[in-house]
């Protein structure tokens, strides 16, 4: 069966088809489907969502330290969460394959940046996959395991968001069953005290050695050497990573008949740098063009392997956009070949504008509730600040609501709220939801709580993790006023509220004496997303 397949499913059907016995994640644009598609397909590992990206990868760790193997997901920003037992995973020799798919997102289509999870990969010192369409997806999740299990480390897997939400063909291999259950021999790789890491480090270092070897022979890097005739000095040659691939390829046969020879090719799929293999393309040219999707990971290393002479054109040079996804004429203009494609609508009807189409809470959302009962509230003060978090409710940003000041990362409007009012100001008010709340939201107001700092924090409970798809949050409403209680707010000042117009004014009354309150409060507003709501009532089995 040859099933066509989203590269986030070819992921998830690579990891059964490995015979994994458990995946944990949380969820995040664009990885999310991997682990959705799991909870559809799997009907024997266990698959979790997780309360953050640190607590999944944890628990992956536990299961390849008592010998099976496991998948753990996230999207980039989420591997920042998760560095910690990261960077320390590529030391303890696991006892299974142990698979970290992470989800990049050039172009920013839904995050706060444009990191590269390879540099991570690069760091940690462990092999990284990088597929280029949904068959290497299965082929590199499936391969990853036995790559993994060969070394002792850990394997990345580095997706970037047109291939994981890509669509193709898919041939399946068979399935294998899960590893027996055993405990690690060697407990004490486990142990990372200085005495055991230092013996752990040094053994990690010398099996770089392998690693690099591995992938000069991986068929996931492979070399196509010029055809035809020309100097070598005159040459031209191509690096592309990941679906830069499939871009460069569609514009192959149009270079090679400009340039009257098939010009030399290196793909690179598997890291290690293929060191030999680029020193080997560098021999039969003169001039390279690097595509890569993402920061200019490659393209940096050059220079630390070719002679100087050779003349290097990517993303450094200013030949690719620094910024961005790439796209197939993006590469046709570095290559000067004509462009196939209109880049734009204007181009194709000249005078056309179409409308902006900014994004918004969904009609009837109960966010959109709260900030019209809390904006009476800061109208009455020249100066304030509502510091907002990860989530929907951070669209309270724009029109019509323009209230939240401030999206930086999962938990920061907690944090960012307290030395806010550490530094003199106020009236200061947080805003995170209840997903985002249990993420990492629960160690700053922890803190805010020790000092009772004169600040509000409004967690917004809609019942679900809304922005990725609506996954069932951990912490239900009835168990959510318990944590709160538990960190020390005071529980004359943790009000909870009914998130609709009917309350608008009762709302606003009991926010505004938790803003005058001359220490912290927190108001839990609670009404099931609307989204959510149509869902379960059309799906009642599924909820």
């Amino acid at each position: 069966m040859n099933p066509i397949l989203l590269g986030n499913e070819a992921v998830a059907l690579g990891a059964l088809h490995a015979g994994i016995t458990a995946a944990y994640g949380y969820p995040g644009t664009p990885s999310t489907e991997i682990i959705e598609s799991l909870l559809e397909r799997n009907h024997e590992a266990i698959v979790s969502w997780c309360a953050n990206e640190k607590t999944a990868y944890e628990a992956a760790l536990g299961v390849t330290f008592v010998g099976r193997r496991a998948l753990v997901t996230m999207k980039h920003v989420g591997l920042n969460v998760a560095a910690d037992p990261f960077m320390s995973s590529a030391i303890v020799a696991p006892h299974a394959g142990l698979v970290l798919a992470v989800a990049d997102d050039p172009g920013m289509h839904s995050s706060q940046n444009e990191q590269d999870s390879r540099f991570y990969a690069d760091f940690a010192r462990i092999p990284c996959l990088e597929p280029a369409d949904p068959q290497q997806a299965y082929d590199m999740t499936r391969d990853a395991f036995d790559l993994s299990e060969r070394f002792r480390v850990p394997v990345m897997l580095r997706l970037v968001t047109r291939v994981s939400h890509a669509r193709g063909t898919v041939r399946t291999a068979e399935k294998r069953g899960p590893k027996a259950l055993e405990k690690a021999p060697r407990a004490s790789s486990w142990i990372l005290m200085p005495m055991n890491a230092r013996r752990q480090w040094h053994e990690h270092l010398e099996r770089q050695k392998d690693l690099e070897g591995f992938s000069e022979s991986s068929p996931y890097n492979w070399l196509e050497p010029a055809a035809g005739h020309g100097e070598v000095g005159d040459r031209l040659g191509i690096i592309t990573t990941g679906i830069a691939r499939d871009y460069f390829l569609e514009s192959l046969d149009d270079l090679t008949h400009l340039l009257g020879y098939s010009p030399a090719h290196l793909h690179v799929g598997a890291y290690p740098l293929p060191r030999e293999k680029i020193r080997s393309l560098a021999s039969q040219v003169g001039k390279i063009v690097v595509f890569e999707e993402g920061h200019s990971f490659l393209e940096r290393r050059l220079r630390g392997i070719l002679p100087l002479e050779h003349e290097i054109l990517g993303k450094e040079s200013g030949h690719v956009p620094l910024e961005g996804e790439l796209t197939p004429d993006l590469i046709r203009q570095t290559l000067e070949l004509p462009l196939t494609r209109s880049a734009s609508l204007e181009a194709v009807f000249p005078g056309l504008r179409l409308p902006g189409r900014p994004p918004q809470l969904c009609s009837g959302c109960p966010h959109g509730d709260t900030y019209d009962a809390l904006k009476p509230i800061l109208a009455s003060f020249e100066a304030k600040l509502v510091t907002s978090d990860i989530g929907c409710y951070s669209l309270g940003a724009l029109p019509p609501h323009s209230v939240t000041e401030s999206c930086v990362c999962m938990g920061a409007s907690i944090g960012m709220a307290r030395g806010a009012v550490d530094a003199g100001f106020r009236p200061v008010v947080a805003v995170i939801g209840d997903s985002t709340f249990v993420h990492s939201g629960i160690p700053p107001l922890l803190e805010a709580a020790a000092a009772n700092t004169p600040m509000t924090v409004l967690i917004l409970d809609n019942e679900t993790v809304a922005m990725t798809g609506g996954q069932q949050t951990l912490v239900p409403t009835s168990r959510l006023t318990g944590i709160v209680l538990g960190l020390g707010v005071q529980p004359d000042h943790l009000r909870v509220i009914t998130a609709h117009p009917k309350h608008a004014e009762e709302n606003t009354a009991i926010m505004r004496a938790e803003v005058d309150h001359p220490g912290l409060s927190v108001v839990i507003a609670v009404r099931e997303c609307v989204e959510a709501a149509k869902r379960r009532k059309d799906h009642p089995a599924r909820s």
